[in-house]
C-alpha cells in the first residue's frame, strides 16, 4: 500500500469528525470527548427543526362526535384559523363532546351550523330549566368580548325573582319585540317565554315565581341582572327550515344560548383547500397562514405532492 492510498482515509475520517455549528463555523468534533459531541449533535437536529416551516400538525381532525370540525374551527392547535385558537375542545370519554372554552368554564356544544348564518349552540348546567324547579342560584355563561364569537339576537334570556327594588319590571309592547333599540332598558314581565316555558309551561305559575325577559346586550350584562335576580334561563329560537326570524310562529323555543361565529374568507384558504386538498391552518409560533398537507406544510397550495 502506496503512502497516497494510506493518506485517503484519514482525509476522510478527519472530513466526518468536523461539522458546521448553527453559526456557520466549523467545529472539530475529534477534539471533543464523548458527551460534548453528543451534545453537539442534538445542537444541529434542533436547529434543523427550528428553521423548517412546518410548526403545525398536518392531522387535524375534522370531526368530534357527530359534529363536524372545518375552517375557521379547531380542535388541534395550529389547524383553523388562529382567531379561534384553543376555544374549542374534544373529550372521547364517557362519549365525544365538543367543548367550548370561556372565562366562565366549558359548554358544551350540542349543535354546529356553518352554512347561512354560523353559529353553534351551548347549553349553561346552571342556567334554569323545567329540572331546576324552583330556580337555584346561578353562575351564569359569560363570553371573551375578543373572540370572534357573539351572542345571537335570536336568543331570549329569561330572569326570575328579580327584586323590584334593582330592576324595573313592568310589560312592554310588542312593538319593542320588533325594535328592541328604541323601547327602554326594562325586563318584560309579559313576554310570550314567561308563560309558555319550553317543556313546563306552567312551571313559573305552580312554584309563585316572577319572570321577565331581557336581552343582554353582552355576557356581562346577564352577571349585572344576577346580582338582583334568583336565577336565568337562556331560549333560542330554533327555525325549522330557513332562517327564519324571532316573530314566526314555526320555531319551537329550545334551552340553550346560540353564538354566532365568523367565517374568514380568505383566497390562500379556498386555493389550499381546492389545490391538492389541503387543509387550512396557521404556524404556531407567528400566526402566519399555513396549507396543511399530506408530506408536510407549505404557505401556498398541496399541488404537484
Amino acid at each position: 500500500m502506496t503512502a497516497r492510498q494510506i493518506g485517503k482515509p484519514e482525509v476522510a475520517s478527519r472530513d466526518l469528525s468536523r461539522s458546521l455549528t448553527p453559526t456557520g463555523k466549523t467545529l472539530n468534533l475529534r477534539l471533543l470527548p464523548n458527551h460534548s459531541i453528543l451534545m453537539a449533535f442534538f445542537i444541529l437536529f434542533f436547529f434543523i427543526l427550528s428553521t423548517s416551516p412546518a410548526s403545525a400538525e398536518t392531522n387535524c381532525r375534522s370531526s368530534c362526535g357527530s359534529l363536524p370540525i372545518r375552517f375557521p374551527l379547531s380542535i388541534d392547535d395550529g389547524c383553523g384559523s388562529p382567531a379561534y385558537r384553543h376555544l374549542l375542545s374534544c373529550i372521547d370519554f364517557p362519549s365525544s363532546r365538543l367543548l367550548l372554552r370561556t372565562p366562565s368554564g366549558s359548554y358544551h356544544v350540542h349543535s354546529l351550523s356553518y352554512s347561512g348564518d354560523p353559529h353553534l349552540i351551548i347549553s349553561d348546567p346552571s342556567m334554569w330549566t323545567c329540572s331546576h324547579s324552583p330556580p337555584l342560584p346561578s353562575s351564569p355563561f359569560s363570553l371573551d368580548a375578543s373572540t370572534r364569537f357573539s351572542l345571537s339576537s335570536r336568543n331570549s334570556f329569561l330572569f326570575l325573582n328579580c327584586s323590584p327594588d334593582a330592576v324595573l319590571v313592568q310589560p312592554r309592547s310588542p312593538f319593542c319585540d320588533r325594535y328592541p333599540g328604541r323601547c327602554g332598558s326594562s325586563c318584560d314581565s309579559a313576554a310570550y317565554l314567561c308563560r309558555n316555558l319550553p317543556g313546563c309551561p306552567n312551571a313559573l305559575a305552580v312554584h309563585a315565581t316572577t319572570c321577565c325577559s331581557y336581552f343582554p346586550t353582552s355576557t356581562e350584562s346577564v352577571s349585572m341582572m344576577l346580582r338582583h335576580c334568583a336565577a336565568y334561563a337562556g331560549v333560542y329560537w330554533r327555525a325549522t327550515g330557513g332562517e327564519a326570524t324571532v316573530e314566526d310562529d314555526d320555531e319551537p323555543p329550545e334551552y340553550g344560548i346560540r353564538l354566532n361565529f365568523d367565517i374568514p374568507s380568505t383566497e390562500r384558504c379556498r386555493l389550499c383547500e381546492e389545490k391538492g386538498g389541503g387543509t387550512c391552518g396557521f404556524h404556531t409560533a407567528t400566526g402566519g397562514f399555513l396549507c396543511l398537507c399530506r408530506r408536510g406544510n407549505s404557505t401556498t397550495t398541496c399541488e404537484g405532492e
